[in-house]
């Protein structure tokens, strides 16, 4: 039997056999450390080693070093990091005194979930968009849930978009005063609901208009024809008009003109002539008057039409004479118009100094008229002084 024993045939079978044991613990401890263990920032956190027996001293490694974040190991072998922060993250291991892996697990660590900021946009009568915010930075991957209900109404889901942080509503009930979303946000560490109440009638807010176009009018240095499309996003079919505002001006100014108009094209009749203007587009609800006016539409540049003219290649002296030509457009432009303001001008001034002459005669006349009155009363006292001493001395004593 010894021989049997010590036959090369059972050496193989024997180390075969230690061999897939070994392979087996490696599968298990491997399927052990697969783990992922989370803790919260700023905290204490405690790693368990696994089964290990309690007394037997182990030893840990961060990322198979030896060096750790402040921490302490309790006597059944857990490892407990103090005040955690982001260098605390990775893989940690412990062994026993011969080296053997006991457990490893990795370490995440962030915040539970706060409230979210969330805002709404209400680009027609027919879709609700809400995004959010997070008030917290968790560092944690989260999974948010939304609902959306009207005043009275069963909660309805908001289809989330999880990596764009927001949610779509069709055809929410307009009709009601007040509407509410609620979204949750969950991650390892927790959860957070926010809630948020607004009035869709007051969030409507279009998009701008779209495929805005200006131009010229040929012989009209003083026109331009501006039209636009209405907001792809905006349903034509459901009958809800939409009023639009163009706003205008030249070059370089700083005030605006506007008009308004429910149609998709405008003329302008009091454009600068020969000068570039600057025009831009925007619409809002025409029955809602709560809703809120679109972005503008980039600036568009055009000039308005202009007569260009060319000399002619002969001057033999007499065209002038014979054929006298104006070369100045019909239409004047500004320049045209200085001597008109120059005769305007002097006509006012003409007008100032003789109001301001009036005013100075009659003062004179005014003065003179008192001098005159004072003189006269003087005069007359004195001819009464001059009566009765005549009558006093003509009395006999």
């Amino acid at each position: 039997m010894p021989g049997l024993w010590s036959s090369p045939v059972c050496l193989t079978v024997i180390w075969f056999l230690s061999w897939s044991l070994r392979s087996s613990c490696a599968q298990i401890w491997t399927d052990e450390v697969s783990g992922v263990q989370y803790g919260r920032l700023d905290s204490n956190v405690t790693l368990a080693c696994g089964k290990s027996p309690t007394g037997i001293p182990v030893v840990w490694r961060l990322n198979r070093s030896s060096a750790l974040p402040w921490h302490r190991v309790t006597s059944d072998g857990s490892l407990v990091l103090l005040q955690v922060d982001q260098s605390a993250q990775g893989n940690y291991s412990c062994y026993d005194d011969r080296g053997l892996l006991l457990h490893s697990v990795r370490l995440r660590l962030g915040h539970p979930p706060g409230l979210l900021s969330i805002s709404c946009q209400v680009p027609n009568h027919t879709h609700v968009r809400c995004s959010w915010l997070e008030s917290v930075k968790t560092f944690l991957p989260a999974e948010y849930n939304a609902s959306f209900r009207g005043n009275g109404q069963e909660w309805r889901p908001c289809i989330v978009d999880f990596s764009r942080k927001h949610c779509d509503v069709d055809h929410p009930a307009f009709w009601q005063t007040i509407h509410t979303l609620r979204v949750t946000e969950t991650n390892a560490l927790g959860f957070e609901t926010t809630y948020v109440r607004f009035q869709l009638h007051k969030l409507l807010k279009p998009d701008p208009p779209e495929s805005v176009l200006a131009q010229q009018l040929e012989g009209y240095p003083k026109r331009l024809n501006v039209s636009w499309n209405f907001p792809s996003s905006w349903p034509l079919h459901d009958a809800f008009p939409l009023m639009f505002q163009i706003r205008y001006r030249p070059q370089g100014s700083m005030y605006w003109s506007e008009i308004y108009s429910e149609d998709s094209s405008v003329v302008i009749f009091d454009a600068l002539a020969g000068h570039i203007h600057q025009v831009q587009v925007r619409a809002r609800d025409e029955v809602n008057s709560e809703s809120q006016w679109s972005e503008w539409t980039p600036q568009l540049l055009i000039r308005p039409w202009e007569v260009y003219t060319t000399p002619d290649p002969v001057d033999d002296g007499f065209s002038d004479y014979f054929f006298p030509v104006n070369t100045e457009p019909e239409t004047s432009t500004a320049k045209s118009h200085n001597p008109v303001h120059e005769d305007e001008g002097n006509l006012g001034l003409v007008i100032l100094l003789v109001l301001f002459s009036v005013v100075i005669l009659t003062t004179v006349l005014s003065l003179v008229f008192v001098v005159w009155m004072r003189q006269r009363r003087r005069h007359h006292a004195t001819k009464q002084e001059l009566t009765s001493m005549v009558k006093m001395k003509s009395l006999p004593i």
